[in-house]
């Protein structure tokens, strides 16, 4: 999960803001604009979930899910599924959209475990390397994804754009803790994966996103066993490492919703290493016995992290 807690600081300035709920999480749209403009973000907003939802009945994700053969899909749908496939390349196969086949059978609000006999079979139709692009026409060959690893990022994104392309000149984009924010500084608060009422840690961004996945929300424990939704694709149950949450900050907010479950997956020293790679992204990694490690470029004062 992405759990980014949000406080304001900086000079005042007017700002319209509203909250719905929309991609299945907790939106909340707050920018220096008129209703009009607010307004038209929102709908954006919706306009992707029927378009990337794997659970909205002809989206271009449905429509993949259902084919064995080439579809065409929407030019940000392609975008979103060639940058995962980057980062299935980067991590070996650690982060990958088709883990879709294991991860549905989990059902972590009815706190379902699935039959072991049932994620055996079902990782075997879990293979990021045989999808197949061609001219905007994408074939999973019998496989199905599911993009909430990476699609509330892009739509981050994307919002924050059409908000500068209004000539907003402030705002903030809160898609369930993924957050974007342009025109001025704003702190943004890590909650404590240990401790809900807690902040780990505060970072003043301007012009950044911050993302955060987490073992600690979408989760239930049953017969002593801690679960969580985060899919290890080698064993199809809950990834078991150190780590408790890890945030990344950088410009792209897709970028940061992918690099948190990869790192998440990759556990600590590993994903520490991955980000060294991605020049302009930085990581807090929180241990689940509370341990804070940063990479490289930042540092921690008084709760506070800060850019070298």
């Amino acid at each position: 999960m992405i759990l980014v807690l949000l406080t304001m600081c900086g000079c005042t300035v007017r700002e319209n803001t509203d909250t719905r709920f929309l991609l299945d999480t907790v939106v909340t749209l707050t920018a220096n604009c008129d209703d009009d403009i607010l307004e038209e973000a929102f709908s954006l907003c919706g306009d992707f979930e029927k378009l990337l939802s794997r659970t909205v009945e002809d989206s271009d994700i449905s429509r993949l899910n259902s084919s064995n053969e080439f579809i065409k899909v929407s030019p940000n749908t392609e975008k979103i599924i060639e940058r995962s496939l980057y980062y299935s390349e980067k991590t070996q196969g650690k982060f990958d959209i088709t883990v879709c086949a294991v991860s549905k059978l989990w059902d972590f609000k009815e706190e379902i475990v699935p039959d072991k006999k049932e994620i055996s079979e079902a990782l075997k139709n879990v293979d990021y390397d045989g999808i197949e692009i061609s001219d905007s026409h994408i074939n999973l060959k019998g496989r199905e994804i599911d993009l909430g690893a990476i699609a509330k990022g892009y739509i981050a994104d994307e919002i924050t754009e059409y908000f500068k392309s209004e000539g907003v000149k402030s705002g903030i984009v809160n898609l369930g803790g993924n957050i974007s924010v342009f025109g001025r500084e704003y702190t943004v608060g890590i909650q404590s994966p240990l401790d809900e009422d807690k902040i780990s840690a505060k970072i003043k961004l301007r012009d950044k996103s911050a993302v955060t996945s987490g073992i600690y929300q979408r989760s239930f424990t049953q017969k002593g066993e801690f679960y969580h939704h985060i899919i290890d694709t080698s064993t199809g149950f809950p990834v078991n490492n150190t780590l408790a949450s890890v945030t990344i900050i950088g410009k792209s907010s897709m970028d940061c919703d992918a690099l948190s479950t990869c790192c998440m997956l990759l556990g600590l020293q590993e994903g520490l290493s991955l980000i060294d790679e991605m020049q302009g992204y930085e990581a807090v990694f929180i241990e689940k016995n509370g341990k804070i490690s940063l990479s490289k470029g930042i540092y921690m004062e008084n709760n506070e992290i800060l850019f070298k």
